[in-house]
């Protein structure tokens, strides 16, 4: 099974759960497969994108995806949710109503980063707002795996959702709270004060051994995270660093 996986150019990491780094901007997908339902963490930057994540983890795994996860409300992370129909949706509270008003920014952010504009328009057009809203914690029982949901905001965002998954190793799926392949950014969005604490929970969520995936770049472990909590509290002024 892990043969395949590589060849569709997703990465095992434990029995439970997977990944993929797309092309373009390098964001990840998680992937969590429950023994009756399938859990995906990030669906891409477009239908077209999200189509083919879908076709790929209902091959791998044999089973329809269930559930969708947003981890916050970037381009590149949500605008692949309409292509996985039927889905139930989940988010961090406020991301409905952000996701809801903000479809002509979001299009338009997914232009400037190089999108292709017809298909940003469809995909803002057709955008997918979580229905499940996640105020403190929810489990997600997928049969066999339970995965939590964590609101762990604000921080990168205003609405940050982190997903652990129990297993031989815990595996963290941080969003963009954690980036190995670039620096972390912060944009107009961003609550930099309030983002080593979100760093904090998830350590707190994971524990020293996990895995933790972050939105861009390599999986890490507890001591990146513990060092880019250290690097974002001196880079914003916030003490305890």
């Amino acid at each position: 099974m892990d043969v395949a996986w590589e060849e569709a150019g997703w990465e095992r990491l434990t029995r439970r759960t997977g990944r993929k780094r797309l092309p373009v901007w390098d964001c990840t997908v998680g992937l969590v497969v429950g023994d009756d339902s399938v859990l995906i963490v990030d669906p891409g930057s477009s239908l077209r994108e999200g189509a083919l994540l879908r076709a790929e983890a209902e091959r791998l795994t044999g089973r329809h995806v269930t559930h969708i996860a947003f981890t916050h409300g970037h381009f590149d992370h949500v605008l692949g949710g309409a292509a996985f129909a039927g889905a139930e949706v989940y988010g961090a509270v406020g991301l409905d109503t952000e996701l809801s008003a903000g479809r002509e920014e979001l299009r338009g952010d997914a232009v400037r980063h190089g999108l292709d504009p017809a298909d940003a328009a469809e995909a803002a057009d057709l955008l997918v707002v979580p229905r499940h809203l996640v105020s403190g914690e929810w489990t997600l029982d997928l049969g066999g795996v339970q995965a939590l949901l964590a609101n762990v905001s604000p921080g990168h965002t205003r609405h940050d959702l982190a997903v652990l998954v129990p297993g031989e190793r815990e595996t963290v799926f941080c969003g963009d709270l954690v980036e190995e392949s670039g620096e972390p950014q912060a944009g107009p969005d961003a609550v930099p004060g309030r983002w080593p604490a979100a760093l904090d929970r998830l350590l707190a969520l994971g524990g020293g051994d996990a895995l933790y995936v972050p939105g861009h770049g390599a999986v890490v472990d507890a001591a990146f995270v513990r060092a880019q909590r250290a690097t974002l509290a001196a880079r914003f002024g916030v003490s305890g660093a």
